[in-house]
């Protein structure tokens, strides 16, 4: 049996559960919650593959509804997705961490296995428990630039300076994904 990946802006879908590939109704570039096949691709925890990892100019878009009572969900873009390392051992580029108990949205990377000290600050905590939300990674030449519902909350400068080896986002927590581009 051939396994096809769903892919969508060149995110390959792979839900970390089931831990196969899943087909997408042979429509690789329609990725919503509307058909009950396709919702299975989003369940979380996440992983997708970035095809050909980030570059100036790409941008990762995450749609969902923040779960009724949410503690925190993370966006994580991630490097060495076909490597020999243990998960734990792969570089993170971008970590973003919605926590609900103080209404703060953190950012940090993980480079050669240690993590960065947490940036923290935002003018406001735009997540309401129950209610949708709309992330954008927008890849620059010295950042990721970071808006949610069409409002740029912050700048993270790259820790991870080989952007095509960002390969990987990975999504987890209490949210529900409804799209991703």
């Amino acid at each position: 049996m051939a396994v096809q990946a769903a892919e969508k802006d060149g995110i390959v879908l792979k839900n970390v559960e089931d831990d196969h590939l899943n087909d997408s109704l042979g429509n690789p570039g329609l990725i919503s919650p509307d058909k009950e096949d396709l919702s299975r691709l989003l369940t979380v925890p996440f992983s997708g593959r970035i095809r050909g990892g980030m570059r100036p100019g790409k941008k990762i878009i995450v749609m969902g509804i923040v779960d009724l009572e949410p503690d925190s969900f993370n966006v994580s873009l991630t490097c060495g997705r076909d490597s020999e390392k243990e998960e734990s051992q792969h570089d993170v580029a971008l970590k973003l961490t919605a926590r609900f108990t103080d209404r703060q949205f953190l950012r940090s990377a993980k480079v050669s296995g240690k993590w960065t000290e947490e940036e923290a600050s935002t003018a406001y905590f735009p997540f309401i428990p129950d209610q949708p939300f709309r992330i954008e990674i927008h890849c620059e030449h010295q950042r990721f630039r970071i808006f949610v519902d069409g409002h740029q909350l912050f700048d993270f400068y790259h820790k991870v300076k080989s952007l095509p080896s960002i390969d990987t986002v990975r999504i987890q927590g209490d949210l529900q994904i409804t799209k991703l581009g």
